[in-house]
């Protein structure tokens, strides 16, 4: 398996930090009991805004949201994405303004998936089954290794990949047609998604596992509908995240929208990012997994045709997730995050294990966040720090 020094160091910097680092992560801790419910609420809200510039009255709202507490991070789309300059002052400002590390995050995979296109300055990168299909993996460290200096210069601290599904399903609409998976073999799979994250924290960018427990098999597309992989699903999906999360990839697990009957835990039919059969039996209690878990877009059709905002989102809070992401791709809602902070005040004054969620969720966000201050790597534009590397505890 590829081992980079740099990510060893980086490794064992954010597993075994000195004293103060430690207090400071004790520090943290604690506070989740004495913050209001405001306060631990905003550090689980990712939102997708409008704005290209720092002079957008779109743009000024989510800082004045950054500064306040109300949201963890942004996602970018294309439309916020002008040219380098302008994005990097928004990054910069965004992180000047956020009362804890911001996460600016982004999906740039490389192939179909690249939010930053290449008119605006920023290299374009192969396909992940190209990249596999080519490249040695200590080459593709290298490619994603170009990906993320660039991701780093323009201020982005989170890339959301690598795409960990494995490729069964090659008419699948979402992953198969487009080439994002780096192949059907489960071992090529872990070492092209180790470079990946590999290369990433070598130059401070987190990184996010996905879609748990795998979205290769599906027949739909979960953005367009629900997306049923009952009869579709192998065990050696769930083995790919088994073997990178034991071998310290995951900064992030993403959790997909596909629906597995042979997860369900209760009476009604949940995707994987609202069934806590998924999240906290499967993710959490059979793997061993103790890092920060990040939902997919909660816009998305599988989500937003089935359930209300009010379920969605309590749901996927009692599932485990962490950070709750709402890309305001399709339609934009600038008061989401206060709708969700409403929902999810009103769910926890009535139901104790709504509270619960909501403190783990707290931690587990300022832990990977303190450990990202940790590893020592610096925003080289906001001199705020950042990246390295998220261990499970």
């Amino acid at each position: 398996m590829l081992r980079a020094a740099t990510f060893i160091a980086l490794f064992f910097l954010g597993s075994m930090a000195g004293p103060a680092c430690l207090a400071q992560e004790l520090a943290d801790t604690k506070s989740a009991s004495r913050n209001d419910l405001s306060e631990m609420i905003g550090q689980m809200i990712m939102v997708g805004f409008e704005g290209a510039t720092t002079d957008d009255a779109d743009f000024r709202k989510i800082l004045e949201k950054a500064h306040k507490g109300r949201i963890t991070g942004v996602l970018y789309l294309q439309r916020n994405i002008v040219d380098h300059r302008s994005v990097r002052a928004m990054n910069k400002a965004l992180q000047h303004s956020a009362r804890h590390p911001f996460l600016i995050a982004i999906d740039q995979e490389g192939g179909a998936i690249q939010r930053v296109p290449e008119k605006a300055g920023f290299p374009r990168v192969p396909s992940a089954r190209s990249v596999a299909r080519k490249t040695t993996p200590r080459e593709a460290y290298e490619t994603y290794g170009g990906l993320a200096s660039y991701l780093n210069k323009w201020g982005f601290n989170l890339n959301l990949g690598p795409v960990a599904d494995l490729d069964i399903n090659p008419d699948n609409p979402v992953i198969g047609r487009l080439g994002r998976s780096f192949s059907a073999d489960p071992s090529t799979v872990v070492q092209y998604s180790a470079a990946f994250v590999e290369s990433h924290r070598e130059h401070g960018v987190l990184t996010a596992l996905k879609h748990f427990p795998g979205h290769g098999s599906s027949r739909r597309d979960s953005h367009d509908g629900w997306a049923d992989v009952t009869e579709t699903s192998k065990p050696a999906e769930i083995e790919v995240f088994r073997k990178l999360i034991a071998e310290g990839y995951a900064d992030l697990v993403m959790s997909g929208h596909t629906y597995d009957a042979k997860f369900r835990t209760g009476t009604r039919k949940l995707p994987a990012s609202l069934e806590p059969g998924v999240i906290r039996d499967l993710l959490r209690k059979e793997l061993g997994y103790r890092g920060a878990v990040i939902s997919d877009d909660l816009q998305m059709a599988a989500i937003a045709d089935q359930f209300s905002l009010k379920d969605a989102v309590v749901s996927a809070v009692l599932a485990g997730n962490d950070i709750l992401v709402f890309g305001n791709s399709k339609s934009v809602d600038p008061e989401i995050d206060t709708k969700v902070t409403a929902i999810l005040k009103a769910a926890a004054a009535k139901d104790v294990a709504v509270q619960k969620a909501i403190a783990s969720a707290y931690r587990r966000v300022l832990k990977l966040k303190s450990r990202l201050a940790a590893a020592g790597n610096v925003d080289p534009i906001s001199a705020r720090p950042i990246g390295g590397s998220s261990v499970p505890d």
